[in-house]
């Protein structure tokens, strides 16, 4: 486990409608978003690797879709520091995970279908009204960079 990182596997409440999971508690989780957005990702394509400086993201990976989850643990003062993780998350393995700032991250969708994930971000993305300079380091634009998603 990298620290910081909180993967908490979700419990799909079934019945004749369908299902619910809980994906956020206050009580609980003690985290706070400040904005939430929904996204497909198409077979085969990854999303980052990229960092933030000073935005958490709690990704919520429950399908339809799986995807290859990879986190790699960059900060200089991390008792996890160069820790590496590589998990299958989504439909088969339903989970909410809380990606604290300077945690490499990113994801690829894998099978046949297009995977879907929501991120309630606890930072508005280039800050009020859109003004602020975007917070990433975007790893999979760099040519030699360390962090791969294959």
């Amino acid at each position: 486990m990298i620290h910081g990182v909180i993967i908490k596997h979700l419990t799909l409440h079934e019945d004749e409608r369908g299902w619910l999971a809980e994906i956020y508690r206050d009580d609980e989780d003690h985290y706070q978003p400040v904005m939430g957005y929904v996204s497909v990702t198409h077979p085969g394509v990854a999303r980052g690797p990229h960092e933030h400086k000073y935005q958490s993201d709690c990704f919520v990976f429950v399908g339809p879709g799986d995807f290859e989850l990879h986190l790699w643990d960059r900060r200089e003062n991390s008792s996890t520091n160069g820790q590496y993780i590589k998990e299958v998350v989504g439909q088969s393995n339903p989970v909410m995970v809380i990606v604290p700032p300077g945690v490499v991250h990113g994801y690829k969708a894998i099978g046949d279908q297009d995977a879907w994930s929501i991120n309630l971000a606890d930072k508005l993305y280039r800050g009020t009204n859109k003004t602020e300079e975007v917070d990433e380091i975007r790893w999979e634009q760099i040519a030699d960079s360390p962090y791969k998603i294959s």
